[in-house]
């Protein structure tokens, strides 16, 4: 049996975290606010410190706007639908990351950016800043990338849906880690 210690307030602020999607209040997301928590965010592991990433951040102003153009990318049966859905969070930051052609260049771009994004939640958890990464169908439109202005060399990675909430989403428990850990033996 494996002895617990006691539980550290980083593992505490890891488990503690959870998806805010929607019950945002009116608290604005300010963008110093995000490039503050950015400058740590980035300190994310990345492979030959290529730091593959860059992002394009919507603030309460330019979101409706933002939300129009890009809903207008659905059928027009769908955009009443996606127009307000992006109108939902308080701003959105859009993470970009460069797409090298060799596989295993993309896939430590990947994770890197992952890794970093995972850093950014957890520093925005501090702050009681809510988020949830999104990777909704519009992230591979050519229209979205055109209005973003992704190159052809990157990817949008998700669309960080932010906002300031007052109630703490529900905790969803996770498969304990023996149901998936094995030992390898020759």
């Amino acid at each position: 049996m494996i002895e617990l210690k006691k539980q550290t307030e980083l593992a505490k602020l890891i488990r503690e975290r959870r998806a805010v999607k929607k019950g945002y209040n009116n608290k604005k997301v300010t963008e110093e606010t995000v490039l503050q928590l950015l400058n740590d965010a980035v300190w994310a592991p990345t492979h030959g410190l290529r730091q593959p990433w860059r992002f394009v951040f919507i603030d309460s102003e330019q979101k409706p706007d933002f939300a129009k153009k890009v809903a207008a990318t659905y059928p027009e049966y769908k955009q009443k639908n996606r127009e307000d859905y992006l109108n939902e969070p308080n701003a959105i930051l859009v993470v970009i990351m460069e797409e090298p052609e060799i596989q295993k260049a993309w896939e430590e771009n990947y994770g890197a950016t992952a890794s970093m994004i995972q850093n950014l939640w957890l520093l925005a958890w501090e702050q009681q800043l809510g988020m949830v990464w999104k990777t909704n169908t519009h992230i591979y439109d050519p229209k979205v990338k055109e209005i973003l202005g992704v190159l052809d060399n990157e990817k949008i990675v998700g669309f960080i849906h932010m906002g300031y909430f007052d109630e703490v989403p529900a905790k969803k428990e996770r498969i304990q880690v023996n149901e998936k850990f094995s030992t390898y033996h020759a």
